[in-house]
């Protein structure tokens, strides 16, 4: 199968200035401003020497916790910047979707910004009028279609670039994690459309921090560590490397203790930890216990402090479903500032494969906080004796531990 992209040696180094001021009083400040600053300039380098090829058709996951580069390349694969080494040879028409609004124009409306798009795609007006409703149906902003785009919501700009990228048919379509703006129905819907792209014979190239959409989309997977490839191969092979290797670290990666930064709510999640055997992990023996912890901070009495976990497979369906309500567990008045809510599944009975978490914490039925899948992890197979053979994945999604099998000798009535 011939490239449709070839990737050969890309690097991307930027400069850091670094002023150094010593003035303290408002009368040294001002006389500062006559002065000369001491300016020293750091060399960083985004990417080194990344190098690979396309295929015509395949999906490319790209993976690595932030920093690692991978808004970089894209954006160097979409000509917004260009690289200081290498050189790219694109055989097809490209769409990126890497931030909300890119490529639209603010004081056009959404009809306007729709053919605008498409001519900067080197599309003809005919082929944009062909896919024009399919377009709009799929944003759902035909009632905004002739309000400049200034007063959309960042959402509904989200809805309508995803559509002008996907339906108006490039080659390749490179999308960024901009997708995680969007609600959890928005991104399954918008999942959905990136696997018709790849059965349709077009190329994507996915960056994201959840590995289930990955695993499920993408064929291939590419690691980026510190700007360079770590690792490169199956998406199946890749992506519990990654997960084992501990690289995912922070907040915003996904990993199994995760902090959030306070801000001005009433009430909110300070920190979520994942845990089995009492370790912070995103590998999942079949069978193995699941254990959520939530730390909380509240500026008011909490009725009934409550918390949700919602387990969600590789195709964003939900899968699973907790609350403590539910389990007719009722903590009562708390008025305590912090506190933890942990919720512990003895066996967490789930076929092999990823999936992501969304948590909710809730005051009686009301959520104080959620985080969409803020934790996504595996589940590894593994035979209960040693001699079992693996379980049905196509007939199977949720599987029993402990079922009583019994053969019994009866003689013919």
């Amino acid at each position: 199968m011939s490239s449709i992209l070839e990737i050969k040696g890309i690097s991307k180094k930027f400069s850091i200035s670094h002023e150094s001021r010593s003035y303290l009083t408002m009368r040294d400040s001002l006389r500062g401003l006559f002065k000369k600053t001491n300016t020293s300039k750091e060399e960083f380098w985004a990417l080194k020497d990344i190098s690979f090829n396309v295929s015509q058709g395949e999906s490319i996951g790209i993976i690595g916790r932030n920093g690692a580069g991978k808004s970089t390349l894209l954006k160097i694969l979409s000509k917004i910047t260009p690289p200081t080494g290498g050189k790219i040879i694109s055989r097809g028409r490209l769409a990126s979707l890497l931030e909300v609004g890119t490529g639209f124009h603010p004081e056009l409306t959404g009809r306007e910004n729709v053919y605008f798009n498409g001519s900067v795609m080197g599309m003809k007006r005919k082929e944009i009028d062909a896919r024009f409703d399919e377009i709009i149906d799929f944003a759902g902003t035909e009632k905004f279609l002739d309000t400049p785009l200034k007063h959309y919501s960042s959402g509904m700009q989200l809805r309508l670039a995803f559509a002008v990228a996907a339906f108006l048919e490039p080659e390749i379509l490179v999308i960024d994690e901009v997708l995680a703006v969007g609600d959890a129905r928005f991104q399954k819907k918008c999942l959905g459309k990136m696997e018709d792209v790849t059965k349709s014979g077009r190329t994507i190239l996915f960056v994201s921090h959840n590995m289930a959409a990955v695993e499920k989309l993408c064929s291939r997977t590419i690691w980026l560590e510190s700007g360079t490839t770590m690792a490169e191969g199956p998406s199946g092979e890749i992506i519990p490397m990654y997960l084992k290797s501990g690289a995912v670290e922070g907040s915003e990666d996904n990993s199994a203790d995760q902090v959030y930064p306070a801000d001005e709510k009433l009430a909110q999640i300070d920190r979520l930890e994942f845990l089995t055997r009492d370790k912070h992990s995103q590998i999942f023996y079949m069978g193995n216990d699941f254990e959520v912890r939530l730390h909380f901070r509240t500026n008011v009495i909490l009725e009934n402090p409550m918390m949700g976990v919602v387990v969600n497979d590789s195709s964003g369906s939900p899968v699973l479903f907790f609350n403590n309500k539910n389990y007719n567990v009722f903590f009562g008045n708390s008025m305590d500032k912090h506190g933890v809510i942990s919720m512990q599944i003895p066996s967490l009975n789930l076929m092999p494969g990823f999936y992501n978490v969304d948590v909710y914490f809730a005051n009686l039925l009301a959520n104080l906080d959620v985080k969409k899948s803020c934790f996504s992890f595996q589940i590894v197979y593994q035979p209960f004796d040693g001699a079992g053979e693996p379980l049905i994945e196509k007939y199977n999604r949720v599987f029993y531990k402990d079922i009583r099998w019994k053969l019994t000798s009866k003689e013919p009535a």
